[in-house]
């Protein structure tokens, strides 16, 4: 049985590889989405990797996964601070998700240190870099197999 997983990624990770590389590294955001492929393949994973600078259109993705996928990975970037709307549409949708962050937001500016969307998922990597992606793929697998035992 091969699961769907949907990797939703927020505003500014298409500029990966550009941006802050102190922060986030000098992986490009087509290598990454590469690299999780690769790792879904290993694992009988089919992925949707996906990106959107804009609130809306990941509120309105979230909304429609729970026909298509099995599992959610989100890194919610900028809007995992800001966007009750994104947090909510997590809480509606009942099955699996793991939060995700490059760089660990705890050790961040004060007001990247607040998560609105922890409470709403089953678990979170932060500050693992590009590995934390792979991680959280690896986590997902296990959590959607014991869930099917």
């Amino acid at each position: 049985m091969s699961l769907n997983i949907l990797f939703l990624n927020g505003p500014n990770l298409n500029l990966l590889g550009q941006r802050e590389q102190s922060q986030y590294g000098s992986i490009t955001y087509e290598e990454l989405k590469k690299k999780c492929e690769e790792k879904c393949r290993d694992l009988n994973i089919k992925i949707d990797f996906i990106q959107s600078n804009v609130e809306g259109e990941i509120v309105s993705i979230i909304q429609s996964a729970n026909e298509k996928f099995d599992g959610i990975i989100i890194n919610a970037a900028a809007f995992t601070h800001t966007s009750v709307a994104i947090r909510d549409a997590l809480e509606i949708y009942k099955k699996k998700k793991i939060e995700v962050h490059i760089s660990n937001i705890y050790k961040r500016e004060e007001f990247r240190q607040k998560s609105l969307i922890s409470d709403v998922v089953n678990g979170g990597i932060f500050g693992l870099g590009s590995e934390g992606y792979i991680l959280a793929i690896i986590a997902m697998h296990k959590l959607l197999k014991n869930e099917n035992k």
